[in-house]
């Protein structure tokens, strides 16, 4: 995925049973990152739990958090599964876009 108007990309890397989404800016050593770990499934689908949302000075006030919490997003909608915002980030980019509400797991 490349963001728009900035030389972004995010990958997705499974760890375990839970994952990372790691966001890559070209020229840049630093990343950010949005973890995940599995949660108990609901209404017979699955569920993640968005723990945390890390994005270093060295790259920040790029909007890299929010690409991050969108890639999430879109994963869910393609995959079919439920997020639980536990990460203060994620919740407020929830609260912020009131559409995303059925991929609200709790």
């Amino acid at each position: 995925m490349t963001a728009d108007n900035l030389d972004l990309t995010i990958t997705h890397h499974v760890q375990g049973q839970g994952g990372k989404y790691v966001a890559h800016i070209k020229d840049e050593s630093t990343t950010g990152y949005l973890e995940w770990e599995p949660g108990d499934p609901r209404d017979g689908m699955e569920v993640r739990i968005a723990t945390h949302t890390v994005v270093p000075r060295a790259i920040g006030g790029r909007g890299v958090a929010g690409h991050l919490v969108r890639r999430l997003v879109e994963d869910a909608k393609v995959e079919e599964f439920l997020i639980v915002p536990r990460c203060s980030y994620v919740a407020a980019k929830f609260e912020e876009n009131p559409h995303w509400e059925d991929l609200k797991a709790g």
